[in-house]
């Protein structure tokens, strides 16, 4: 664990980059497993960012920022995966109960729609809470008080 934390921030980019790549494959383009990837990666955000000392109001800046850029790399790996078959909404002979995606509404061309409104935005938008969630959650863990303005983990002021 304090290998991962000492990554500079372009390999620990990069190093999420891949296991979010393999997240999306092992879900087969459903985001679920880079949903639940977003616990243990707040985790290490807020432990990451709380190392340096800086006020409190900084350091859960900066877990924001961090938790947005993770939910706008599986954004960016929804798009080529779910956007084109936004074209068969135009397409008039597309039998949408054939697809293979879930009637999650009473007609099949409003499922798809809502199919592919909960794969390309909400499901990241699940995962940017799933982060924040861990950071919260992994701040609270290792005594992250910022009740007097500074950011500090465990006995020790960081």
């Amino acid at each position: 664990m304090s290998r991962l934390l000492r990554l500079k921030p372009w390999w620990a980019l990069l190093l999420y980059l891949l296991v979010d790549v393999f997240c999306v494959g092992a879900g087969m383009g459903v985001p679920f497993f880079c949903i639940l990837l977003g616990f243990p990666v707040g985790w290490v955000i807020a432990r990451r960012v709380a190392q340096v000392a800086r006020p409190a109001r900084e350091v859960l800046r900066s877990v924001l920022k961090w938790s947005a850029l993770t939910s706008g790399v599986t954004f960016l790996a929804m798009l080529p995966i779910w956007g084109p078959p936004v074209t068969m909404l135009f397409d008039p002979r597309t039998d949408f109960t054939r697809l293979g995606v879930p009637l999650i509404l009473y007609e099949s061309m409003a499922s798809f729609i809502g199919w592919l409104i909960l794969m390309i935005f909400i499901s990241p938008f699940l995962q940017f809470l799933m982060t924040l969630f861990g950071a919260q959650v992994g701040l609270l863990v290792h005594g992250f008080d910022g009740s007097d303005g500074s950011a500090r983990i465990g006995k020790a002021e960081v």
